[in-house]
């Protein structure tokens, strides 16, 4: 590829997203610059505390226990406050709760603030998604989540390498970093992002127009509860399968490491090798996703589950240690592929008015996911071995996999139906698709009119 078509593929790939996804996007860049709990918090209790390898166990699951907690809350807070307000008390929530966590002595402190942490930090997940449901139009929302993606990846990748740096030095500074890029976060949120709920008529419906699945779910935000959620069967659905697909990937943090250590292998041959992961998603998201846009999602996430069980059950066969960065590459693959398709599925089987609920039922499977796959993991390989939790994966896979074919089976493609894939309803002043064009968007929110073209890009 010369650089002119390089560069016109990135353009392509960035171009006719509106502003305010552009400062959500930074949002979540500078918020995961600063992921330094999460990523030594088991360092900081054992080396520099002196604390058991069980005591970090347990505060790390509760830090886990924390986002289950707070999944729904935030769901229901995202749809009755709003995306804004949400992210606002989350965001500073988890700058005050990490730095506190910085300072405390006695264990038992020390779990009670992790468990908060991960209750603060998971809260502003829901409102990020309904946020970016609200503000991007339907055609756009896969490109718009592989670039959250990319942008949580690299974030990730950057602050895994200076947050190594700062351990070696103080883990206090990095605790009372990531606090002040946390609240960074906050200000953003609040100086450059408007409020992007829909509206509500006078009756309690939806005051814009919608399409598709979107339009048969465009109820008042009255009709929309928890129970209203639990009673959708396809969402549910999706939801079960989420679960499925994340007790995959989560052996990635969880189970290779033990299999790698177990195999004779070093912590920095482990680093190594799931450093492979963060570079191929830097590397790949964008041409991935510019490549599977405008595809069949069924075939997609059929076909990503699949890769995902295989992937990881292949690491049974692995010998030396390029053999097992050929697996992550697999599984990476598989990665790239399912989280933005599997996001914008969610998106379109949300009723507008209850995306913060659905956003937040759907974030609990994987936070439930991250409990569950430690004690799998744990299990499955010190009573039958580590060959038996990668068979696992490679059924957990087949099964995720037929279950997104039954699912999707008879679900209308997106954007179909009168309205040409309008979103449903638009924030307050954002004309969405298939409305007339002129009306005033926010500060930082671009009027999205009918008929706008696409970017120029071929299907892929």
């Amino acid at each position: 590829m010369s650089v002119a078509s390089a560069r016109r593929a990135l353009r392509e790939s960035v171009s006719g997203l509106p502003p305010a996804f552009w400062w959500l996007w930074t949002s979540t860049l500078v918020n995961r610059l600063g992921a330094f709990v999460a990523t030594f918090m088991t360092l900081y209790l054992t080396l520099d505390r002196g604390y058991s390898a069980s005591f970090a166990g347990l505060v790390v699951a509760l830090h886990g226990l924390g986002g289950v907690l707070s999944s729904l809350a935030a769901g229901v807070m995202t749809d009755r406050l709003g995306r804004r307000p949400t992210l606002l008390a989350a965001q500073a929530s988890t700058a005050f709760s990490v730095a506190l966590l910085g300072f405390m002595e006695h264990p038992a402190a020390i779990a009670a603030v992790a468990l908060l942490v991960g209750m603060a930090s998971n809260a502003s997940r829901p409102a990020v998604a309904a946020m970016m449901a609200d503000i991007v139009r339907p055609e756009d929302r896969v490109r718009a989540f592989a670039l959250n993606y990319w942008a949580i990846n690299l974030g990730f990748a950057v602050s895994a390498t200076a947050a190594g740096l700062i351990a070696e030095h103080s883990y206090l500074a990095g605790f009372l970093g990531e606090a002040v890029l946390t609240l960074t976060c906050a200000v953003l949120v609040y100086v450059k992002l408007p409020e992007s709920r829909p509206e509500m008529s006078a009756a309690g419906t939806g005051s814009g127009t919608g399409s598709g699945a979107e339009a048969g779910k465009g109820g008042g935000a009255a009709e929309v509860r928890l129970g209203t959620v639990l009673r959708d069967g396809r969402f549910m659905g999706v939801v079960g399968l989420s679960f499925l697909i994340s007790l995959i990937f989560t052996q990635g943090s969880v189970g290779l490491p033990v299999a790698m250590g177990a195999a004779g292998f070093s912590p920095g041959d482990y680093g190594l090798v799931v450093a492979v992961n963060g570079l191929l998603i830097v590397l790949l998201q964008i041409p991935v996703t510019r490549f599977i846009e405008h595809r069949d999602p069924q075939r997609l996430l059929v076909v990503s589950a699949l890769l995902a069980g295989y992937g990881f059950a292949l690491t049974a066969f692995a010998g030396p240690l390029w053999t097992w960065a050929l697996t992550v590459c697999v599984w990476t693959m598989a990665e790239i592929v399912n989280s933005p398709t599997q996001m914008s599925l969610v998106v379109r089987l949300s009723p507008v008015h209850g995306r913060g609920r659905y956003q937040g039922m759907y974030t609990m499977s994987w936070a439930v996911a991250s409990l569950v796959a430690p004690l799998m993991a744990g299990l499955v390989i010190d009573r039958y071995g580590a060959g038996w939790l990668w068979a696992a994966t490679g059924v957990l896979g087949t099964v995720a996999g037929a279950g997104y074919w039954l699912l999707m089976r008879g679900l209308p493609a997106a954007g179909a139906g009168a309205g040409g894939g309008a979103a449903g309803v638009a924030p307050a002043g954002v004309a969405p698709a298939g409305v007339a064009p002129g009306a005033v968007a926010p500060a930082g929110v671009a009027p999205v009119a009918a008929g706008v073209p696409l970017p120029a890009r071929t299907e892929a």
